[in-house]
């Protein structure tokens, strides 16, 4: 149980760091970050492929489409969309709708398959969802209390964040739905040469969208020597992008993985929340700032949810 809980913890410290490379390097517009996120996780793939060969070559056409489409939409989108949330509205608010994941994917799951998956009773479900929504709020008022003397164009831009982290919301949540029937259509298949899969559909993906940006690069620069195929400061972004590659894509999901072996699949499910608390710690501490009371009093309420929802187990009918 504590090596399991130890594991978990460490995931979410190791998934924490996505939500600050943005901030990093602000320079940096999100299409690049995600890119070069992705080119980096591809590149550690290519040598796990080798240990699951002869699973990889059972995958049908059928099934490399389908692990197409997983990543474009829980790899790419989903970080292109959190990328800019955080940029434009700093990393607390979009970490605080991301961490209310785990509720949100068990409401779709509540509204999709109730023969298969269960029904969580709606009744047992509200006071989780009303504890999650007023620490959104209670962030969000903290946050919109340190803009009070920004003009209405960083305002507008906070604003802009908070939408795009529901749409990556909508993109995580749309993810482990479609994964989870793939794997229970396919439960003679492993899971990790799935992962291995996805992970390598990403690189073509993210060279070729990396292609796509130098041209249109090329195509708009004033002229062509001005243009920086790694930005403006080369080393610190391949040496973020290499240390997310590893520790977030790679390390984290190992962690996670390991946590799952370990301990009840209920607890497991509370512990995702070490991803957002260690996400605004790291934000926190880039701000230099320690969070005041109506933020603490936020992200207390979301842990709270969070820990009452997945609680919850669904019943049967």
């Amino acid at each position: 149980m504590g090596a399991g809980v130890a594991f978990a913890l460490m995931a979410g410290l190791m998934w924490g760091l996505v939500f600050v490379g943005p901030l990093l390097l602000p320079e940096y517009p999100p299409v690049l970050h995600t890119l070069g996120r992705y080119v980096a996780f591809g590149l550690i793939t290519l040598p796990l492929a080798w240990w699951d060969r002869a699973e990889l070559r059972r995958l049908t056409r059928a099934d490399w489409t389908e692990a197409l489409k997983l990543s474009a939409v829980g790899n790419f989108l989903y970080y292109l969309l959190l990328s800019s949330a955080i940029q434009r509205a700093g990393a607390p608010l979009p970490t605080m709708v991301i961490g209310t994941l785990p509720v949100v994917i068990a409401i779709a799951a509540n509204l999709r398959n109730h023969a298969r998956d269960g029904r969580l009773p709606w009744r047992r479900l509200a006071p989780a969802l009303l504890a999650i929504l007023g620490g959104i709020a209670s962030v969000h008022h903290a946050e919109m209390a340190a803009l009070s003397g920004a003009s209405p164009a960083e305002r507008g831009s906070y604003l802009w964040g908070g939408l795009l982290a529901i749409g990556a919301v909508a993109c995580w949540t749309w993810y482990p739905l479609r994964n989870g029937d793939w794997m229970r259509a396919h439960a003679d298949r492993g899971a990790r040469a799935w992962a291995t899969a996805q992970g390598l559909v990403t690189l073509p993906l993210a060279l070729l969208g990396y292609g796509a940006y130098l041209a249109w690069s090329f195509a708009f620069a004033a002229t062509p020597a001005s243009v920086e195929p790694l930005g403006p400061r080369p080393w610190a972004f391949v040496g973020l992008m290499t240390t997310i590659g590893l520790l977030s894509s790679w390390l984290g999901t190992l962690c996670w993985n390991a946590a799952s072996q370990r301990l009840p699949t209920a607890l497991v499910g509370q512990l995702i929340v070490f991803e957002t608390l260690a996400a605004l710690l790291y934000a926190f501490l880039l701000r230099g700032t320690w969070p005041g009371g109506a933020t603490l009093l936020g992200i207390g309420l979301l842990v709270a949810g969070v820990c009452v929802a997945v609680r919850l187990r669904p019943e049967l009918r």
